[in-house]
């Protein structure tokens, strides 16, 4: 198992455990892919959720660039509420996850087909 596979498998458990859902493999597995070589990297592979400039980069990068919502308040809202679903206290909030529960937020599996 390489090491891509490992960290799509511990982002799954995250997403059972810690968020209650079942994650679509599929769709995690290129949400994963997406986040390139962030994932290998500590600090670039996790959300800093309690920096306002790191939830705006999540919104304008992910949500408006790659997504292509239009930017709006319910796009922070449904930031905040995905760092809520995965718990204010988790220290590593990984990226990959949060744009994956993001992604189902906003019915935007198309993106990645």
């Amino acid at each position: 198992m390489g090491k891509r596979d490992e960290l799509i498998a511990k982002y799954a458990e995250d997403l059972k455990t810690k968020c209650g859902m079942d994650p679509d493999m599929a769709l995690l597995t290129k949400v994963t892919i997406g986040c390139g070589p962030a994932i290998y990297n500590a600090d670039a592979s996790t959300v800093a959720s309690s920096q306002e400039q790191e939830l705006e980069t999540v919104k304008d990068n992910f949500l408006v660039k790659k997504l292509g919502l239009a930017d709006g308040p319910e796009l922070m809202e449904a930031i905040n509420k995905a760092v809520e679903t995965y718990g204010k206290s988790e220290r590593n909030k990984y990226r990959a996850v949060i744009y994956y529960m993001l992604t189902k937020h906003f019915g935007k599996e198309s993106v990645y087909a």
